[in-house]
């Protein structure tokens, strides 16, 4: 455990700032003013992408509550760049002095447990733990295949996965914990991401 991460409360956020979200355009200019590495800039967007389409298609949200959940995968990381020693903290602050709604703040700060200390607790929670770690070996995957994404199956991905010096720096440790938190087998969470993590690209 990095005990250095860990944020020491569990509770996040004002309840009176519920549904509070940031606009767009400003989640953009946080990131552009925050996040210069654009390896990790893209993989924030590609888990962004992830939460929208999951909210959409498998909780049956509208377009706002999807948002709500973009948002928690568009900015998980967004102080790793810059302050890794401070992460998630600085987001935390960030999002509690721009009153943003506390489930959000929660998502964020419980997507790495052994890390930070917090245990996922909401669906939004869960599948935001689910997606991280996944989504980055599927997309390391997809840049040693010449064909990238096209034609990528589970089987590949899941014999990269059993690989353990293939993306050394993703925790298998924790894809096992969040499959299992999030009631979903890893085969049906690795097929998700596959369908929708290719459309998801920098500008």
């Amino acid at each position: 455990m990095n005990h250095s991460l860990n944020l020491g409360r569990s509770v996040f956020g004002h309840p009176d700032n519920k549904h509070k979200v940031m606009s767009r355009m400003e989640a953009d200019m946080l990131l552009s003013e925050w996040v210069k590495n654009d390896r990790l800039r893209l993989h924030m967007m590609q888990v962004g992408k992830l939460m929208h389409h999951w909210a959409q298609e498998m909780e049956q949200m509208d377009d706002a509550n999807a948002w709500r959940w973009e948002l928690a995968g568009l900015l998980h990381d967004a102080d790793w760049d810059q302050w890794p020693e401070a992460h998630c903290r600085k987001i935390i602050e960030e999002l509690e002095k721009r009153q943003i709604d506390p489930e959000i703040i929660h998502a964020i700060a419980s997507h790495g447990p052994v890390h930070f200390g917090v245990e996922p607790e909401t669906r939004m929670d869960k599948m935001l733990f689910a997606f991280d770690e996944l989504s980055g070996l599927i997309h390391a995957y997809s840049l040693m295949r010449p064909e990238g994404y096209s034609g990528m199956e589970v089987k590949g991905v899941k014999k990269r996965l059993k690989d353990k010096s293939f993306a050394a720096n993703v925790s298998r440790e924790d894809i096992v914990d969040a499959c299992q938190r999030s009631g979903m087998t890893v085969d049906e969470l690795i097929s998700f991401i596959i369908r929708h993590q290719p459309a998801v690209c920098l500008a």
